[in-house]
């Protein structure tokens, strides 16, 4: 079992966890005691559940009144007297809100904006996750109060470090919500000092912490990974290696979530060696296209209507959507009385009878999709997979993990579902994560890098086609614009601190012009390993952020150059844009040399950014000044020529 380490801190601290997910939500925690141990606990009672036993989740479903205030929360929408009341006072049924907080650049061809429930008037996405953390927080106070001691929350209040998990496929502007998101539900100050305490986690990594602290640490584990190997592998040298291939299938309500990593069980560590995947799939689809299968089935048939078919819906969610193990038999949804009854329609003593093959249809475009999403993981691995776990709420069911079973068995793939605990595997293991930090190393999920012009080659055919967007420039090159700077392709293994750095010019006519430097930092989405040109697939390219630096000392050394064409001089400033990994973040810094010494930017701020409250950090480095510099997100950022 892994063996983890005492908290070498020096003050009590308590670490919370907020796995939020479209349909249920889930909390874990930790009180990090110096020299102690840590522990991580799950809460595991909420208001209107208080008597059903080791419940570890509430349904992510909220009431709001026609005021925007919110009336009912989890489990307690569920209560009759409320329902009751709702119906009666109009309050709003909110469900899949978290779908409103997805990311455009996940493929989801099969589902769009306009299928989700709409949000209350005059409501926000942003707002509504801020309304619920502030509840799962006071369910979170409640619990550790009653668990431990009724002192101890106010002792720690200002000592709570938040965790928030979210799907492999959310980018800045998701990330930087769930931030705004924590302020408005009053969970932190407002400001740099409060989201210092708030870390953010994909739920891949979460996923792997938790089974890499409960399931590969196991002497049982270790006994099956030898089984299914035919013999170890080697390294280039021919001497065995101690690292396997591991990919983690996180099969969740919303999402597909798939991570690739190189495991070694001694010391336990792991290294990314493929981009996250992330597919739009997870188990509430089964259900929504489950909808839209008995609207058509029971169009002419009296128990068509609207309110039937959700409780229809309601009942294969709970039972037949986890219970579906074979296509060669019926199965049944129980919806109705022994006296409801309608044979052309296959209903029968209150049963709607369907058969197999319709029932595994519905299944079949997740399916697909996690297979889809494992192959491009598997050819993209640095190393061989061997083994493979399946996680998730979507996890429980038989007949996805048979489907899985029966393809990875004929890759020779080892493959298990754990038979425990799937369902707080990702809120402990954010909290693993905060604990552990298993993870040495991780690959860029895209390619970045920075907008820039290119010096013509007049033997290049694509510079020739752009020959009539030529420009000259100042020191007489001719240059093309709208190229694209690589600074970090994707799927490139970074670790640590890890430093990518790519030089830069600038010319301008005047000194001023050269007093301040601004680069745009572009993500290019698409499948061309190296992307050359913005204007080529403009849609695949997205900006992440402008940054810019105070260069007003530099510019009073440059000397000026004179023009070729005789109409004055120009100046050019060089400098460097460095990008440094700092665990699940990138930080973003402009350097260039002053008086022969390397200097950075005093100043690094984000200019017109598409999303809210970037975060920052304060920087000290021997030798230099102060730096306050930019935090994106590891999957987020970079920059590079002529720019």
């Amino acid at each position: 079992m892994y063996s983890r380490q005492s908290y070498w801190g020096t003050h009590r601290k308590l670490v919370l966890a907020f796995d939020v997910g479209t349909t249920f939500s889930g909390i874990s925690y930790c009180i990090l005691d110096p020299g102690d141990v840590p522990v991580i606990r799950g809460v595991s009672k909420f208001p209107s559940q208080e008597h059903v036993g080791g419940s570890n989740k509430i349904p992510s479903v909220m009431y709001y009144d026609q005021e925007g205030r919110v009336r009912a929360v989890g489990a307690e929408t569920e209560q009759l007297h409320i329902v009751e009341k709702a119906e009666e006072e109009e309050w709003v049924r909110l469900e899949w809100w978290k779908l409103h907080l997805y990311s455009e650049h996940l493929e989801a061809s099969h589902f769009s904006s306009a299928d989700l429930p709409p949000l209350p008037n005059g409501k926000l996405a942003i707002e509504v996750l801020g309304d619920f953390l502030r509840y799962l927080f006071q369910c979170a106070k409640a619990y550790v109060e009653e668990a431990h001691d009724s002192t101890i929350w106010n002792s720690l209040e200002d000592r709570i470090d938040l965790i928030l998990t979210h799907p492999n496929g959310w980018k800045e502007p998701q990330r930087q919500w769930i931030r705004k998101a924590v302020e408005l539900a009053g969970l932190v100050p407002v400001g740099e000092e409060g989201q210092s305490r708030v870390h953010l986690l994909t739920d891949g990594e979460a996923n792997l912490h938790f089974c890499a602290t409960n399931i590969l640490a196991s002497e049982k584990f270790e006994a099956m990974l030898i089984a299914c190997t035919d013999g170890p592998e080697e390294d280039d040298d021919g001497s065995a290696s101690e690292h396997q291939g591991v990919i983690l299938i996180d099969a969740g309500s919303e999402t597909i979530d798939s991570s690739a990593y190189s495991m070694k069980l001694s010391p336990t560590s792991f290294r990314e060696i493929a981009p996250a995947e992330c597919r739009l799939q997870g188990s509430s689809f089964v259900t929504y296209r489950t909808h839209a299968f008995l609207r058509a089935l029971l169009a002419n048939s009296k128990y068509g209507d609207e309110d039937t078919l959700k409780r229809m819906t309601v009942i294969f969610d709970k039972t037949t959507k986890m219970h579906f193990r074979s296509a060669n038999e019926p199965q049944y949804i129980r919806f109705g009385t022994i006296r409801d009854k309608d044979l052309e329609y296959n209903i029968r003593s209150g049963q709607l009878r369907l058969s197999g093959q319709d029932v595994a249809k519905l299944f079949e475009p997740s399916v697909e999709e996690i297979i889809a999403a494992f192959e491009v993981q598997r050819k993209a691995a640095s190393i061989p997979i061997t083994c493979v776990f399946l996680v998730g709420d979507f996890a429980a069911s038989d007949w996805l993990h048979s489907s899985l079973l029966k393809y990875m068995s004929s890759l020779g793939i080892s493959f298990c579902r754990p038979s425990r605990h799937t369902s707080k595997a990702v809120a402990d293991g954010a909290v693993s994560y905060y604990l552990d930090r298993l993870v040495s190393g991780r690959a860029a999920r895209f390619t970045y890098g920075v907008p820039c012009s290119r010096l013509y080659v007049p033997h290049d055919a694509e510079h020739v086609s752009r020959r009539s967007t030529a420009f000259t420039a100042l020191n007489g090159d001719l240059r093309l614009p709208n190229a694209f700077g690589s600074v970090l392709t994707k799927g490139t293994e970074v670790s640590g601190q890890q430093e990518f750095r790519t030089s830069f010019c600038r010319e301008r006519a005047n000194l001023s012009a050269c007093e301040s430097v601004q680069v745009d930092i572009v993500a290019y989405r698409g499948t061309v390993e190296c992307p050359l040109w913005v204007d080529k697939e403009k849609e695949s390219y997205t900006k992440l952020c402008t940054i810019f630096a105070d260069t007003s000392k530099v510019a009073l050394s440059l000397q000026p150059c004179q023009r070729p064409d005789g109409l004055g001089v120009y100046y050019t400033i060089e400098f460097d844009v460095v990008i440094l990994f700092d665990l699940m973040e990138l930080k973003a810094q402009i350097s260039w040399k002053e008086n022969v010494r390397m200097n950075v930017a005093d100043w690094l701020v984000p200019l017109r950014l598409t999303y809210p409250i970037p975060r920052f950090h304060r920087v000290w480095r021997s030798g230099v000044p102060s730096l306050l510099c930019m935090t994106i997100s590891l999957i987020e950022a970079i920059a590079p020529l002529s720019v």
